[in-house]
């Protein structure tokens, strides 16, 4: 009996087969792409929220303590008041406008208790949109 000459193994993948589904599908994506109609989007209407947001009132609390009343949408002048005059104008403000924004720009050397008693007065008085101003470095 003649014996067979045995085959060396091998352990290497052959990747042409993966090679060619791989063109196949490639050039079956390129044809079918441009035939695809693309989704629309529907995007939101506007309505309200397009308006301008309106400018803030300024509460300035000086280096002895005094408070002053800044209204940047009608000038950039500062007005100093009392702590009833400041209620009293911006309660008029908050008439016009219910959601009108104030922000409290304080000197450096203020003390922290003092910036707190004044968001304490806003915050009894019903003011909703209260916030801090800080100078950027």
């Amino acid at each position: 009996m003649a014996r067979r000459a045995k085959r060396p193994l091998k352990n290497e993948i052959n990747v042409v087969p993966y090679i060619d589904v791989m063109l196949v599908l490639l050039i079956i994506f390129m044809i079918t792409a441009p035939m695809i109609n693309p989704g629309q989007i529907e995007l939101p209407e506007i309505g309200k929220s397009s308006a301008a947001p309106s400018a803030p009132l300024e509460v300035i609390i000086k280096a002895d303590n005094s408070l002053a009343l800044r209204d940047r949408a009608q000038t950039d002048l500062e007005k100093f008041v009392t702590h009833q005059q400041l209620i009293d104008a911006i309660k008029h403000k908050q008439k016009q406008n219910a959601k009108q924004p104030v922000v409290i720009a304080a000197d450096k050397n203020v003390r922290y208790e003092e910036v707190i008693n004044v968001m304490d007065i806003l915050q009894r008085h019903q003011v909703q949109r209260v916030g801090l101003l800080a100078q950027p470095r």
